[in-house]
């Protein structure tokens, strides 16, 4: 995603609204996000599905981090031959069902 241009892809709602289809087009050939505003602040943003499932797998990737760094702090964790034992249940466990 780029960045915004602020002199280009912000915009206010009426404006928005009333050329819907040219900002779509807008944002798709250059890339840059659209800044919606309503009464002078933004409002939302108009993201490519691109951008936004790039955004997505970040926020997932950050939060599967975070989640490893507290497990990791209060030593929830596995060394080897625990993991290895575990796939192995596991394994075992979905082959019986």
């Amino acid at each position: 995603m780029k960045d915004i241009s602020v002199a280009d892809d912000i915009v206010p709602i009426g404006e928005f609204k009333a050329s819907l289809s040219k900002w779509i087009k807008r944002s798709k050939s250059s890339g840059h996000p659209i800044v919606v505003t309503q009464n002078g602040r933004p409002a939302t943003e108009v993201l490519s599905p691109t951008d936004y499932d790039r955004l997505n797998e970040i926020r997932q990737f950050v939060d599967s981090m975070q989640r490893g760094l507290t497990d990791a702090d209060n030593k929830n964790v596995y060394n080897t031959e625990q993991l290895e034992n575990e796939i192995e249940r596991r394994r075992n466990k979905k082959a019986n069902q």
